[in-house]
């Protein structure tokens, strides 16, 4: 039998991307309700090169990919991204081809998430906004204000000037948690640095430099920042420009095996028993105002009723609870506190709870006066903490330290005792600061080593040896690789780490230690230089960066870890070692739902070693866990190196599927394909994946097609 004749109508001649293709309109259009049915129908605009091709302004790589499927029905998938040719068939509307590859994409992606998956949390249940109720209550909270009056912009140390006491008092509905008891685990992390830089913008301020989505880079060399302005922040009331998520998670914190989970108008807290696994503690009542930061103390000090505490701030404001544990959990209002500006800080420091503000405002509230004390200090760039020690970066390059054992001191003028450490030898204010305090010995004593970075891109290491308490810290090393300012310096027992504002450009050096001490022979050695990118939305909620913080996260004496979030709206963390930004391991949502917000922290079990958890909160108001211990173990690597599924890859699978076709049905029998043309092509198969097969038949699974 002779083979039909093409005339020259049935040729067409199609220009993708300027490479030119010709194929016969049967092969085009074999596949109903595809774009070139559209396309050769005239039912969508299209345009003609200078010799009459029809032009198609895609990728002619993976159009040549779907063309042969077209003529042969069979992909060679290797060297092939599977993600890139599916969206490529979505936009042509080739349905059974996209069904094949999101197939093959699930071979490996699970809902159940990874091998380091370690467990989830549904969403809770959003307390009710109950009726303001005036209450006559007043707070036996004794709150201690000490007023500076010089208020000259630039202050060369901690004022001393006389203080007053102003006696308030706020105290508001507070009402148990929800009935569920269920527990929950918790850390406290430490930030080592703040960056308060006030140059140019009216926008919220931001720890993470980032790219601004509007900026347009025309050098490789010009790399302009946008610096956010903190004013707003510090001064200005709650801006609260649209309708915020109640249920997408905004912060998480952790203390011990307690864990605290801040939304838009409430917090939730869990803990962690061994026998019994992840419980809900607590949900707090509706909070009226945005939660902007949160914090948490599971294991108190001082002898008092309520050894688990937790506290919000939003604006001026913090609320403080405290968690009762006599048969039933439930939450007690310990008291409303104002700092009079923005708080951009809120940490405990053993038993008092510190609350800070870039201007150089210092809140501390302490468990056993209860009293709250508000402290005026130089304009603050950045802290940390040892121990029982608070340490202040200043904008007059001065390091000051708050011992918070002896707080309060000085309470006949209600002054805490601020001590000046440090002065830089240029006076460059301090962006970045780190102690290390090495292990106690009765050789050598306390030999405190600290870290700082400053404005101009220094990084300098001072020491302090037990002979020398007397004469305060002595300059070590400096390091001037940097050439913006430095937002974050940490100093570990292996490594001195540091992070400038050049889009999170992170340094690194191996640190030689002799007896635990930091050693000059053979000094510090260079050892890795890379960068941590992390994009910002142009008007992020005031919580995202106290949310999204990359770290490094661990403890000093063991690895540390940086977390990536490349952009704000995505379903995927980067895992990489804070000593030479290599990739540990990728987090991926188990369900798809974006990464709001995510957290490090390492549990304590009972009669089982501690773990480090990667706690990741989304979108949707869950908590996903990931096993960072397993990911950090060698041989976990050296698995992943070799591993082999044991299952078919995705090419075996391609063969497989050659003579069948997917079904869309519900039922439990195969049902026919919506495409008649498919009905010979060989037996039909159901597969178990509900959630792929029926994405056909929702309209905006597949984007139409558009030529204009």
């Amino acid at each position: 039998m002779a083979a039909p004749y093409l005339g020259v109508s049935d040729i067409v001649h199609l220009n993708v991307g300027g490479t030119r293709f010709s194929t016969s309109r049967q092969t085009l259009t074999w596949i109903q309700d595809s774009f070139f049915t559209a396309l050769l129908s005239n039912r969508i605009d299209s345009h003609k090169d200078e010799t009459g091709a029809l032009f198609i302004d895609r990728d002619p790589k993976l159009f040549s990919i779907i063309l042969n499927y077209l003529r042969t029905k069979d992909i060679d998938l290797r060297s092939i991204d599977i993600r890139s040719l599916r969206h490529e068939a979505e936009y042509y509307g080739i349905t059974p081809l996209v069904k094949r590859l999101m197939l093959c994409e699930d071979l490996t992606q699970s809902s159940c998430g990874s091998v380091l998956f370690y467990g989830y949390l549904p969403p809770p249940n959003i307390p009710l906004q109950e009726p303001m109720a005036v209450t006559s209550n007043v707070s036996d909270v004794s709150v201690h204000i000490r007023v500076v009056s010089n208020t000259n912009s630039r202050v060369d140390g901690p004022s001393t000037s006389q203080s007053t006491t102003a006696a308030s008092s706020m105290n508001q509905n507070a009402t148990t948690g929800q009935q569920n008891h269920k527990t929950n685990l918790g850390t406290h992390m430490r930030n080592s640095s703040l960056d308060y830089r006030l140059p140019q913008r009216g926008l919220p301020h931001s720890r993470t430099p980032s790219l601004d989505l509007r900026h347009v880079r025309n050098n490789s060399a010009d790399l302009n920042k946008l610096y956010r302005n903190d004013i707003s922040l510090v001064f200005g009331q709650q801006q609260v420009s649209s309708w915020v998520d109640p249920l997408r998670v905004q912060i998480i914190k952790a203390h011990h095996n307690w864990i605290v989970i801040a939304y838009a108008h409430f917090i939730t807290c869990y803990r962690l028993k061994d026998s019994s696994g992840w419980q809900h503690v607590f949900t707090s009542p509706h909070i009226e105002c945005i939660i902007e930061r949160v914090a948490i103390n599971a294991k108190m000090a001082c002898a008092i009723a309520d050894s688990k505490m937790v506290a919000i701030s939003y604006g001026s404001q913090v609320r403080l609870w405290g968690i009762y544990e006599e048969g039933i959990t439930r939450l007690s209002k310990v008291g409303t506190f104002n700092l009079n500006v923005r708080v951009e800080y809120l940490f405990f420091i053993g038993s008092q709870l510190v609350a800070l503000s870039p201007t150089g405002k210092i809140g501390v509230w302490h468990a056993m006066t209860h009293h709250w004390q508000i402290q005026d200090v130089v304009p603050i760039l950045s802290f940390d903490t040892a121990g029982s020690f608070l340490l202040l970066g200043c904008n007059n390059g001065s390091i000051y330290y708050i011992d918070m054992q002896k707080f309060p001191l000085r309470m006949k003028d209600n002054d805490l005792l601020v001590t000046e450490l440090y002065r830089d030898p240029s006076c460059d204010p301090i962006t970045a600061i780190s102690v290390y305090l090495t292990p106690k010995t009765s050789l050598c004593g306390n030999w405190i080593e600290i870290a700082y970075g400053t404005k101009s891109g220094s990084v300098r290491v001072i020491v302090q040896h037990p002979e020398t308490v007397g004469h305060g810290p002595q300059l070590f090393q400096t390091f001037t690789v940097h050439q913006s300012s430095v937002t974050k310096v940490t100093l570990s027992e292996k490594y001195l780490v540091s992070v400038c504002s050049e889009y999170n450009h992170v340094r690194s050096w191996a640190v030689t230690r002799f007896r635990g001490m930091i050693s000059t022979q053979p000094g510090s050695m260079p050892e890795a230089s890379f960068k941590i990118v992390s994009l910002e939305a142009i008007d992020p909620c005031v919580s995202y960066n106290a949310g999204n913080d990359f770290g490094p996260f661990g403890e000093q004496d063991d690895e540390q870890v940086f977390v990536q979030k490349v952009v704000p709206e995505t379903d995927q963390l980067f895992v990489r070692l804070a000593s030479n930004g290599k990739r540990v391991c990728v987090i991926q949502s188990v369900d798809g739902s974006i990464i709001s917000s995510f957290y490090v922290h390492e549990c304590e079990g009972m009669g089982s070693r501690p773990r480090r958890f990667i706690f990741t909160g989304h979108s949707n108001g869950t908590i996903q866990m990931w096993d960072l211990t397993t990911a950090l173990d060698p041989s976990f690597n050296a698995y992943q190196a070799t591993d082999s599924s044991g299952g078919p890859t995705p090419e075996e699978l391609w063969k497989l599927l050659d003579q069948c076709d997917l079904s869309n049905s519900h039922c439990s029998t195969p049902c026919i394909s919506p495409s008649p043309s498919l009905i010979a092509a060989g037996p039909r198969i159901k597969t178990s994946n509900v959630l792929f097969l029926n994405q056909s038949q929702n309209p905006d699974a597949i984007p139409g097609p558009s030529q204009t």
